[in-house]
């Protein structure tokens, strides 16, 4: 059984950084396409960043130059850095992964797809 745990969520003030993590046990395929996505409140969920298990990276417009996602392979543990945080990244943030590569490039429109979802993490940026 696949469980997928997010941490790191809190409190920052603009121009802050925090970094999540999403903690993956039991899953056993060798690809995968591990990703965040953040909802906002009265929003639609939307994807920040993804990456594959080539280790391609595909981050939002709105993320790049802030964010960078990572991962520790020996631990099973995907990162999402962020700097510069801003008082509209504040949403819950959640962790998705699923054996299929190509759902990367994608994320909005194929987040639906994604088999395996974490309860997510709050990121509160205060101004």
């Amino acid at each position: 059984q696949v469980k997928v745990v997010e941490s790191g969520g809190s409190s920052v003030q603009t121009g802050g950084s925090l970094r999540l993590s999403c903690a993956i046990s039991g899953y056993t395929a060798s690809s995968y396409c591990m990703a965040w996505f953040r909802q906002a409140p009265g929003k639609e969920r939307e994807g920040v960043a993804g990456l594959d298990s080539s280790g391609n990276a595909n981050l939002k417009p709105f993320a790049k130059g802030r964010f960078t996602i990572s991962k520790d392979k020996d631990k099973n543990i995907l990162y999402l850095q962020m700097n510069s945080l801003k008082p509209e990244d504040t949403a819950r943030y959640y962790c998705a992964a699923d054996p299929w590569i190509g759902i990367c490039n994608n994320l909005d429109r194929w987040q639906e797809d994604f088999r395996y979802w974490g309860e997510g993490t709050q990121v509160t940026v205060s101004s």
